[in-house]
């Protein structure tokens, strides 16, 4: 699937994207992914576009598990996915590796 365009209502600036960056039809289950323009952090953008994402799913993908994945201290967005209802299922350690170092992710999921 391709990303979506996340517009910011006020002047109709691209400010970030969202997607379903896996999709596992056969099993129902998805992760949501999401990226955002710093300059428009903390203004509640984020939570209501995963949740849409989710309501999308559920409705018109019949999936019956979304997760979503964060880098352990970006805090921020693990609170995203706790406001959307999310559960943390826990820390996939030394997951992934960026910028020449082996890092930890924190799971969460939400499922119908």
């Amino acid at each position: 699937m391709a990303p979506w365009g996340i517009e910011y209502k006020q002047n109709g600036k691209l400010i970030g994207t969202a997607d379903f960056v896996w999709w596992q039809k056969d099993h129902h289950a998805a992760e949501v992914g999401y990226v955002l323009s710093p300059d428009y952090w903390g203004e509640g953008i984020v939570p209501e576009v995963v949740q849409a994402l989710i309501q999308f799913g559920f409705e018109k993908m019949n999936l019956i598990r979304i997760q979503a994945l964060c880098l352990e201290e970006n805090t921020q967005s693990e609170r995203v996915m706790q406001k959307v209802g999310m559960t943390y299922e826990g820390t996939l350690h030394k997951r992934y590796f960026v910028k020449g170092e082996h890092r930890n992710l924190k799971m969460y999921a939400v499922t119908k």
